[in-house]
């Protein structure tokens, strides 16, 4: 199962504890078709890649992590390694999510 983060500090534990592993945040909203149309799928590819840490955050519950990312549409997907932001793109496209993930790990 995907882990919702709680907080600005709780995404950096979480962060921290993924080591050289690759962390892809799933920034999505409740009320987003989008974001709940591609869960399913991201639920999937977390049970697929046991090297990467897959983490969701709700924008509305979290706006200062939302703001610190700039996110301004859902989903948005981060791509962080080593505390690093690699990579990053917005929308809910299953293909380009796994082509991302495959070019970091």
């Amino acid at each position: 199962m995907v882990l919702e983060v709680k907080g600005k500090k709780d995404l950096s534990v979480k962060i921290q504890e993924a080591g050289n592993k690759l962390v892809v945040i799933d920034f999505f909203a409740d009320w987003c078709g989008p974001c709940k149309q591609i869960a399913p799928q991201i639920e999937e590819m977390e049970a697929e890649y046991s090297n990467v840490v897959f983490l969701k955050v709700d924008v509305d519950e979290n706006e200062e992590i939302s703001e610190e990312y700039q996110i301004t549409a859902m989903p948005t997907f981060f791509f962080i390694k080593n505390g690093n932001k690699l990579d990053f793109f917005t929308g809910a496209n299953v293909t380009k999510l796994k082509l991302t993930i495959n070019k970091y790990v």
